[in-house]
């Protein structure tokens, strides 16, 4: 891959991102959200898929959602859901809508060799970006790419860039941003190399939807947390253990409820406020019915103690 962005200027770049980020004392900007709870550093949200209680409606899941002490809630788009009856539904439980999670962006990569399949994941994002807008909400979720036998990583990098920069213009127009997801996709495996990705596209309609259980098998939360800085627009919140993964394969380790892993939530509530970040934290874990729901709300009370 050519170097488009020299070394010295990255790290010089790089490391006056950390201590502007470290020395702020707010990102709303970046999050475009309110304050966190009295009794959490985030405010508390989740996906909507992961509500399993039978037989409810949008609005009546809702409903239930805020009576257990969650903030607000995330949608995925594009969705067979009815757009207007979602609405309908936060404006009558008045129940805030933080962002939407692009649903085809596995399927539909950006760095996909076929252009027919990136343009329909282009296509898809900027829908996503569409119903951002009509839900109120500040970003869109997108895993930028996928590296494997057939994608190289160079080529990934570049394609899912050319691609993501068509759509930003879009995202401006709609006043909603695109968070990158760091996630088991082989790419951006590191923090500094993830900031160097953002920062690449030298736009404000950019940045990290930072998942902290995700970077445990190989890292720690807490370390990239400091080094995304005022990059980050929003948490997803999930556990995983070092421990379970060492015994039944890396992908046990996920299988650990929110706090009894190997994330140091201490270090992890630390780094948070360094950055001065006050937005949204969205559980992404298993789901279920209402006493389910329940447990993951109380979890992420305790994980997410402001004291």
């Amino acid at each position: 891959m050519r170097d488009q962005y020299p070394r010295r200027t990255f790290l010089k770049t790089a490391s006056a991102g950390v201590v502007s980020a470290v020395v702020a004392s707010s990102v709303g900007e970046s999050s475009g959200v309110a304050q966190a709870s009295s009794h959490t550093i985030l405010k508390k949200t989740l996906k909507f898929g992961m509500v399993r209680e039978e037989g409810l409606s949008i609005k009546e899941k809702f409903q239930l959602l805020k009576d257990l002490g969650f903030d607000g809630v995330e949608m995925d788009s594009p969705s067979e859901l009815d757009r207007d009856e979602i609405m309908r539904a936060r404006d009558e439980v008045e129940f805030p809508i933080p962002g939407v999670i692009d649903s085809v962006h596995w399927r539909q990569t950006l760095s996909d060799p076929d252009p027919s399949v990136r343009a329909q994941g282009v296509e898809g994002l900027k829908t996503a970006i569409k119903d951002a807008q009509a839900f109120g909400a500040s970003t869109v979720l997108l895993v930028p790419a996928v590296v494997n036998q057939e994608v190289s990583y160079d080529d990934a990098y570049r394609r899912s860039q050319e691609e993501i920069r068509k759509v930003l213009p879009y995202a401006e127009e709609h006043g909603v941003k695109i968070a990158i997801e760091n996630v088991w996709n082989h790419f951006l495996l590191s923090p500094l190399e993830m900031a160097r990705y953002i920062d690449e596209f030298e736009s404000p309609w950019i940045g990290a939807y930072f998942d902290i259980g995700n970077v445990v098998n190989y890292g720690w939360p807490e370390h990239w947390i400091r080094i995304l800085g005022h990059r980050i627009l929003k948490f997803d919140i999930k556990e995983y253990s070092r421990e379970k993964r060492d015994k039944e394969g890396p992908s046990a380790g996920f299988r650990v409820p929110l706090g009894e892993g190997s994330v140091d939530w201490v270090e992890v509530r630390r780094a948070i406020r360094e950055i001065g970040y006050e937005g949204w934290g969205s559980a992404e874990v298993r789901g279920g019915d209402r006493a389910r729901l329940q447990e993951i709300s109380q979890r992420m009370d305790r994980i997410l103690a402001a004291s």
